[in-house]
């Protein structure tokens, strides 16, 4: 193996090091929002010290898992292709994007501190494509004008979290809450 082989080899594998650690984090902290790094490097079958190593502080971890999960949020977003269709429909595939990363969300609702890294309080580009969608949807007469913009982005969120805790908190099926999710969407945003 060549030693430029051998550093891609291991910059993979430091990256999936690293993607283990925040994947068991994210599972870790929902189940329990005051687990430690230690119960973080048991879910993600490595050494207190790895995880150590890669997020020195509770912080660190924290705030790569924001990255990562606005990162997502993005991709959620592009896939939904929300300028095609009408906006309810892009509305829908949005909402059916999101649900997908409904651990990484929840934790987002379950760890405060989460929400104070500075990353959350910027506009991104998916918050804009989201209210360019209400808007949208308003000017074409297919949701309600009567309500601001920011207040369905609030509303898509609520929902999401609703359907993510009837999944986790009374096992409803995933399936069964989605489409709650999605009739309630539905309902809520017609004019």
């Amino acid at each position: 193996m060549s030693e430029a082989q051998s550093v891609v080899a291991e910059s993979a594998a430091r990256s999936r090091t690293r993607r283990a650690i925040i994947d068991a984090a994210v599972v870790t902290l929902t189940q329990n929002s005051s687990a430690s790094l230690g119960d973080v490097a048991a879910a993600a079958n490595v050494g207190r010290t790895t995880v150590h190593r890669y997020f020195p502080e509770r912080s660190d971890l924290l705030k790569a898992i924001s990255s990562d999960a606005l990162e997502k949020i993005d991709v959620s977003t592009r896939r939904a292709k929300v300028d095609e269709g009408t906006a309810p429909e892009a509305m829908r595939r949005l909402c059916q994007e999101y649900f997908e990363f409904g651990d990484v969300f929840m934790l987002m609702f379950t760890v405060p501190e989460m929400l104070d890294d500075e990353m959350w309080g910027e506009e991104s580009e998916s918050d804009r494509a989201l209210l360019g969608l209400v808007h949208r949807g308003q000017a074409e007469g297919t949701i309600d004008s009567e309500l601001d913009a920011l207040w369905f982005q609030q509303l898509v969120w609520s929902l999401q979290y609703t359907a993510w805790e009837m999944t986790r908190m009374h096992g409803i099926p995933k399936h069964d809450a989605l489409g709650m999710c999605l009739r309630t969407l539905d309902k809520i945003i017609k004019p």
